[in-house]
């Protein structure tokens, strides 16, 4: 089924980029530049073509044109993507022969498997032919088959570039001395300005000192690895910039500067409204909850009040502004609950109303017995006239968490991912968002916090979540070194490295390449830079505010299985335990299997595949955008799409995933899929595709129930069969 299907996407997606003959015919130099490129790719590869049957060529032509070649046979195809000088980009071979390979093209991992060290070599005298003066790649693969991806026949990694490290990465997979798929990153394709010369006029001491200078540090309550105190901690301060120094000049470069001109870029070329990340709250919203029959049968359930009561209580709350919505439809879901304990029964109730031809959504999640409200989401237009001030909008805020838990103690809690007010270069979107963490001894604990949005129309609770612990316990203040003293410690777990990296840098029309780019409406787009950046072998995630001593964080590896103590009624629990075998899922020994999952959780739970399990609740920084830089990487989400708090839907989560493992492109195809669910009618024809392949790969069966929102359990099974088609 794999085989049939990744051929048949394959021919698909080849017949798309098909140059049309018309096309052909009116400039012949294309098919002069078809034969040379052809030429060069096969004289490259040493291709004997003679058992093929058909061959077709496609250009695109965004920075610097990509032909894609690609050969048709017996039982066998073979494409390459090449540039027009002949490198070669990317490989994919398939020949009956042999198992098929991985869909994906991006280097997405698999559960294990064996291989011959023959393969090995084979890999080498490819890469020798393919790679270019000055590029050098080290093969390295998981020391043992325990690991996901783990195989004697795959390899990825970066390239060295003139012998300095390099954000520029390969994969290849070889089988029975065959090479099946190669891809890797060009500066052509992946920034401006080529490849700087391998000059380091600043010493790394001197760098050193000036980025040790950009360090910042707050205090606050962390809770220990495996323990149930929280204690105080010097950890990096929450939304600080990220700074490296220039190998030639010595200039400190702000980063997440760039990157946020950068990003501001792409939001605007994109057409600002369209391009915002609140808009996945739009696809989480349905028209219609549960049959009548169903609604029945869940108000039988001892306590739990029908959607009319809640829908009451809810409007009769102002804060939630549902004056001119409707009600459109109402699911209920049973949680997971301890051990002897009754589980919960939440109620999410779906709202619509529509202003000025403008769709608005609203979806509020209760505890469907007290009515207490556990979470809102909205979806509005971005670019909406606000009538609140950021200040106004605090204070609706602090308003109404008093009124919800007036016996908390909570501040005002400021960092990029929740900054106040959205983040900069979201200027135009539709609420204000706010996070509010709980304070012990004036000091904060982030990891008990509150997440509130604030409509900036009508000053209405637009988004609401939240965490927290009644059991947690606290260490005292006292005794607590000063800041300096914490900044000096934390600064000497880094030394200051050089290597090629991937810096923003302003457009200029003088340029080609650059000029395509302003046309677009960017203004900054990634050149490779030889820099200096702070490194270090080992993690740390801050400093102990009574010994300054630097604290190590706990790190696990792809080889050390976790596991958990809560998935005993979780229809999901075979898939979380085989995922766990190979160091993938989340770290803190709670999967959590019935919670709604979030952006951020899915990019976590992805991120474990690279060996590194986090604790999404209690992440710090580097790690959440180490794994936001991965998500990117594989193609989960794009970076204008980051929204870290927004709650998937089934067809989300099929989506991001089918997405990193290469399906996109061909589930975006219309009008050639169909499928067998009970509930197809209702699935979007732009989502009718993902659906498909969802059901041939057994992420779905039966109903695909898009519509609703996803939880871990059931991001974790999808992942799963994902990883087993990838194998």
């Amino acid at each position: 089924m794999k085989r049939l299907l990744s051929l048949t996407l394959a021919a698909a997606l080849l017949a798309a980029l098909t140059l049309p003959a018309a096309a052909a015919e009116e400039d012949a130099s294309q098919d002069a530049r078809l034969a040379r490129v052809t030429s060069l790719v096969k004289e490259a590869l040493a291709l004997d073509t003679e058992a093929y049957e058909t061959f077709r060529g496609g250009l695109s032509e965004e920075l610097v044109p990509v032909w894609d070649l690609s050969w048709e046979g017996d039982r066998r195809s073979l494409s390459v993507s090449a540039l027009e000088d002949g490198t070669v980009l990317s490989l994919s071979r398939w020949e009956s022969r042999a198992s098929a390979p991985a869909s994906s093209g991006g280097g997405f991992p698999s559960f294990p498997e064996n291989g011959g060290a023959e393969d090995r070599a084979a890999a080498e005298a490819f890469l020798a032919r393919v790679l270019r003066k000055g590029e050098a790649v080290e093969l390295k693969g998981p020391e043992d088959v325990s690991s996901l991806g783990g195989s004697d026949r795959s390899w990825s990694g970066t390239l060295v570039l003139n012998g300095l490290p390099s954000p520029l990465r390969y994969s290849i997979r070889v089988e029975d001395g065959l090479v099946e798929h190669f891809s890797r990153d060009v500066p052509e394709t992946s920034a401006v300005g080529g490849v700087p010369a391998p000059e380091l006029s600043v010493s790394a001491g001197e760098a050193e000192e000036a980025l040790a200078g950009t360090l910042k540090l707050r205090l606050e309550y962390v809770r220990e690895d495996g323990g149930a105190k929280a204690v105080l901690r010097y950890v990096p301060e929450a939304g600080a910039h990220t700074f490296l120094a220039d190998a030639g000049t010595g200039e400190l470069l702000d980063l997440t500067e760039l990157e946020e001109q950068l990003r501001l870029g792409y939001r605007s070329a994109a057409g600002g409204a369209n391009a915002a990340p609140s808009a996945k709250a739009e696809a989480a919203a349905d028209e219609a909850g549960l049959t009548k029959a169903e609604q029945e049968g869940v108000q039988q359930m001892e306590g739990v009040l029908p959607k009319e009561e809640l829908d009451k209580a809810l409007r009769a709350e102002s804060a939630y502004g549902l004056r001119g919505y409707a009600l459109t439809g109402a699911s209920y879901g049973v949680e997971s609950g301890e051990e002897g304990a009754a589980a919960r029964v939440l109620c999410t109730l779906r709202y619509a109303r529509t202003d000025a031809g403008e769709r608005l959504t609203r979806n509020i999640t209760a505890d469907a017995r007290t009515g207490a409200v556990e979470s809102v989401q909205s979806s509005a237009p971005w670019g909406r006239e606000r009538a609140l001030t950021e200040e106004a909008a605090q204070k609706q805020a602090e308003a109404f968490l008093k009124a919800l838990c007036p016996d908390r103690a909570l501040a005002l809690y400021e960092d990029d991912a929740y900054a106040v007010p959205v983040a900069r270069g979201e200027g135009e979107a539709p609420y204000f968002r706010f996070r509010f963490a709980r304070t012990v001894n004036g000091l904060p604990f982030p990891e008990d916090s509150y997440w509130v949005s604030i409509d900036g129309a009508d000053g209405s609770v637009y988004g609401l979540s939240g965490h927290w612990d009644e059991d947690a316990a606290f260490d005292d203040a006292n005794g607590l070194i000063s800041m300096e003293t914490a900044l000096s410690a934390w600064a000497g777990t880094y030394a200051a490295a050089p290597a090629y990296r991937n810096v923003p840098q302003k457009l200029s029309k003088a340029d080609p390449a650059q000029a395509k780019l302003l046309e677009r409406g960017l203004e900054y787009y990634y050149a490779l830079r030889l820099t200096y950046g702070l490194e270090r072998e080992e993690t740390y995630s801050g400093v102990d505010a009574k010994t300054g001593a630097p604290v190590r964080a706990e790190q696990r590896t792809a080889r050390e299985p976790l596991s958990y103590d809560d998935l005993a009624k979780s229809s999901a629990r075979a898939d979380i335990e085989k995922l766990a075998q190979y160091g993938a899922g989340y770290a803190g020994g709670k999967f959590r299997p019935a919670k709604n999952i979030t952006q951020w959780e899915l990019t976590a739970l992805v991120y474990s595949l690279q060996g590194t399990a986090l604790e999404p609740e209690t992440a710090d920084k580097d790690s959440r955008e180490n794994a936001y830089y991965n998500a990117y990487r594989f193609g989960l989400l794009r970076p204008e799409e980051r929204d870290d708090n927004a709650v998937l839907s089934r067809a989300d989560v099929v989506r991001m995933l089918l997405d990193a493992a290469g399906y996109g492109p061909a589930a975006r195809l219309r009008g050639i899929y169909t499928c067998g669910y009970s509930d197809k009618s209702s699935i979007p024809e732009e989502n009718l595709g993902y659906a498909a392949m969802a059901e041939a790969l057994g992420l779905a069966s039966g109903v695909y129930a898009g519509e609703r929102t996803a939880t871990r359990g059931e991001a974790a099974s999808m992942l799963c069969r994902v990883l087993e088609r990838a194998a």
